[in-house]
């Protein structure tokens, strides 16, 4: 028999207010924890602290004075660093270009209309980037929030199912990410624009009688995608829905050609856009090593300007931070491959059920459309595709901080735990105390990160 819909309890009358009352706990839990680990002492490498201090601040260990300037210190450690150097200065050697630019532009757009109309004053050049720094902290964090808000509306449209979708918005909360969704890193703002192009798609699916409707969200969402991609690198695989319509669309083409084939160049409007977000730094990467040396003749171009297909990312995660298929899988590494084992398997898990047509745990019904369910199933693709990369070719213990900008495996856990499943319950677990535990050994700049 099916099941009946979830009834929200009375507590949950005002799911927005619950879920900014838990962040704020949480965010002061995971705050508290870094202050907490200032306590025991410096920090293993203290390169975050000399390079906000600039000339003026802090002491020659690069110890920041007072409790603000440390939580600053402490949340901008580990690859922090390179964000907030390319917000001050923009992208001066080749290995920066490993991280994506959105952050940083984001930074200095907000700190220069900060600048113009008198809240933030001009910074010296010989200052270290703590404004770059604590506008990184403030975008992440309410990316974060926003990113939770979003994920709760999009479960509504997908599954429309309050209960479901507040107890998945209040794991992304939770997320074991932790304090990566908190410092200046790319993480939370990635989440916030996939969960909100995944909810401008999913209206497109509920838009049948309106093409147009349809359509514009299609486009717009692509768009989305291709921004959460100048992010993080990962985001091409918010490619998937679009490619997936475009194989369910194609056998109609004979039968209704006209609508058929509008719905095709607007999903293939939106899939370049998806793809626009990854070859936009690429292009401007190329033209600053390779065509330009290459006319100046100042000097040979790197290598990678001779490829077929010149990408500076793929060449710099190669050269400089060993990143490549099979590469990461050495004995040394084993303990990182333990930790990651949860999060793949929660990947693995909850996108191989949708792809075999089995219905989300605790989910009332299925999807109410062909187009959502494939959106579900799309969605299913590819977050396997990122638990098969994270496995074989990425350094795997960061797919437990970029698996948070993916909505189908928060829904099954939710799923889960509304069951009352006890592997649902041992997850959340998990979760809190790897973010627990990670947030103390993230401010001491100890691994994993």
């Amino acid at each position: 028999m099916p099941q009946k819909q979830h009834q929200a309890p009375q507590h949950h009358a005002y799911p927005y207010r619950t879920l900014v009352a838990s962040f704020a706990a949480w965010k002061l839990f995971l705050f508290a924890i870094v202050l907490g680990s200032s306590l025991v002492g410096d920090a293993y490498d203290t390169s975050a602290g000399l390079l906000l201090q600039g000339r003026a601040n802090g002491d020659a260990t690069g110890r920041p004075a007072g409790l603000g300037a440390t939580l600053i210190a402490r949340l901008s450690s580990w690859d922090a660093i390179y964000y907030v150097t390319a917000a001050r200065r923009g992208y001066l050697f080749e290995q920066e270009w490993a991280f994506g630019a959105g952050l940083p532009f984001v930074v200095r757009v907000l700190l220069r209309g900060l600048e113009q109309i008198g809240i933030v004053g001009a910074r010296a050049a010989d200052e270290g980037p703590v404004a770059e720094a604590l506008a990184g902290i403030l975008v992440a964090n309410t990316a974060h929030l926003l990113s939770a808000l979003v994920l709760y509306r999009l479960g509504q449209v997908v599954w429309r199912d309050q209960t479901l979708s507040l107890v998945a918005a209040l794991l992304h909360v939770l997320s074991p990410a932790g304090l990566f969704l908190s410092g200046p890193y790319s993480e939370s703002s990635f989440a916030l624009l996939s969960f909100s192009g995944y909810l401008l798609f999913a209206l497109g699916c509920r838009a049948e009688h309106s093409p147009t409707r349809r359509d514009l969200c299609t486009v717009a969402a692509g768009v989305l995608f291709g921004v959460a991609t100048a992010f993080r690198s990962n985001g091409i695989l918010n490619g998937a829905p679009f490619a997936w319509e475009v194989l369910r669309h194609l056998p109609a083409l004979a039968r209704q050609p006209t609508d058929t084939l509008r719905r095709l160049v607007a999903l293939g409007v939106g899939g370049v856009a998806v793809a626009a977000g990854s070859l936009g730094p690429q292009t401007a990467a190329y033209l600053q090593f390779c065509a330009s040396s290459g006319a100046s003749g100042a000097g040979l171009p790197r290598p990678w300007c001779q490829g077929y297909l010149p990408s500076i990312f793929t060449f710099v995660q190669r050269h400089y931070w060993n990143v490549g298929f099979l590469r990461y899988w050495t004995l040394p590494n084993l303990p990182l491959f333990l930790l990651a084992a949860p999060m793949l398997v929660i990947l693995v898990k909850s996108g191989v059920d949708p792809l075999s047509g089995r219905l989300l745990p605790g989910a009332a019904k299925p999807a109410e459309s062909g187009r959502l369910s494939a959106l579900i199933q799309s969605t299913a693709a590819a977050q396997v595709l990122l638990a098969v990369l994270a496995l074989t070719t990425y350094h795997v213990q960061i797919i437990t901080r970029i698996s948070s900008g993916y909505p189908l495996w928060h829904w099954w856990l939710a799923g889960l735990l509304f069951r009352g499943d006890k592997t649902g319950s041992r997850i959340l677990m998990f979760m809190v105390i790897y973010a627990s535990i990670q947030g103390a050994l993230f401010a001491s700049f100890l691994p994993p990160a």
